[in-house]
């Protein structure tokens, strides 16, 4: 079987630095067709989207997908809620976890698998200030270590 290729279009950085990712789940999404061609051109973005929970399906809310630029009737609201596509038995493991306290379903980067575009979502847990800030120093010391060896190897 031929291995299938995957074309990142959005990534959301801030979801690792906000939250601990505890699992993640591959989702099919529901989008219309000038959606996709404006994926194909990058322009999405998950900045401050966010997954909900409604009569046992998941939605994405906040997603931004810019209007494809010859779209003009076809094309809709840029900040539409989309339907997230899983099956049902992930969705009810996710909301019994989701359920217990201090766990959220965030979205973490848009792609193409194939033709087919997916969302990868993730189980976290929220940060602490101070989870975030021995992140933050955790990274540093890396960065200068990289530093100081890359000039003691010159």
């Amino acid at each position: 079987m031929a291995k299938e290729s995957r074309k990142l279009v959005a990534n959301n950085k801030k979801a690792y630095h906000d939250y601990f990712i505890e699992e993640t789940y591959e989702a099919g999404i529901s989008l219309a067709g000038t959606e996709v061609k404006s994926l194909r051109m990058g322009k999405c973005s998950l900045k401050e989207s966010y997954i909900e929970e409604k009569h046992g399906e998941l939605f994405i809310r906040g997603m931004h997908i810019s209007p494809y630029e010859k779209g003009n009737i076809f094309n809709k609201d840029p900040l539409r809620v989309r339907k997230l596509l899983l099956h049902d038995y992930e969705i009810r493991k996710l909301m019994g976890k989701v359920s217990t306290k201090g766990y959220t379903i965030v979205p973490l980067q848009v792609y193409f698998k194939g033709s087919l575009v997916k969302v990868e979502i993730a189980l976290a847990r929220g940060k602490k200030l101070y989870d975030k800030r021995a992140d933050i120093a955790k990274k540093d010391l890396k960065r200068e270590t990289e530093r100081e060896f890359k000039i003691s190897h010159i």
